[in-house]
């Protein structure tokens, strides 16, 4: 197990932490983002998102519950956006259809909240928790099986 720790003090550092982020990535990669409200997940996950040359606009899909966006990559074909704050209960994810992207060699999977399906989660995930320390400050922790 790897763990990375990471001090952000701005939105734009956290943005900018997530296109980092998205260089390391592989297709079948499962990111499970926990943290509280506020927190920067979202902004997390649009700079995953620039990193991995997406340029619409990504908003997080807590109504909807799921958003997949195309890549126009190589290897990596699209991500799925996962918001399970929204969540009533373990059909709605299948409903969706959500688990049907996790680990698939063509797709990234980002899911905020992730820790209310846990039991649904892939046993191969890369764990980020973000913790609001300041009112702009940040310590993101990323923990990766390797």
């Amino acid at each position: 197990m790897i763990k990375k720790i990471f001090t952000t003090k701005s939105e734009h550092q956290t943005h900018t932490l997530g296109i980092k982020l998205a260089k390391t990535l592989q297709g079948g990669d499962v990111l499970a983002l926990t943290g509280n409200l506020g927190a920067g997940k979202t902004v997390l996950t649009k700079g995953i998102a620039k990193g991995l040359g997406i340029t619409s606009i990504v908003n997080s899909p807590t109504f909807i519950l799921m958003r997949v966006y195309p890549i126009k990559n190589k290897t990596i074909k699209q991500l799925v956006h996962i918001d399970c704050y929204r969540l009533q209960s373990e059909e709605q994810l299948r409903e969706i259809g959500a688990t049907e992207y996790f680990n698939r060699p063509d797709t990234v999977t980002v899911i905020e909240w992730a820790e209310k399906i846990k039991q649904h989660l892939p046993k191969q995930i890369i764990k980020i928790t973000v913790e609001l320390l300041h009112e702009d400050q940040r310590k993101i922790t990323i923990t990766t099986h390797g």
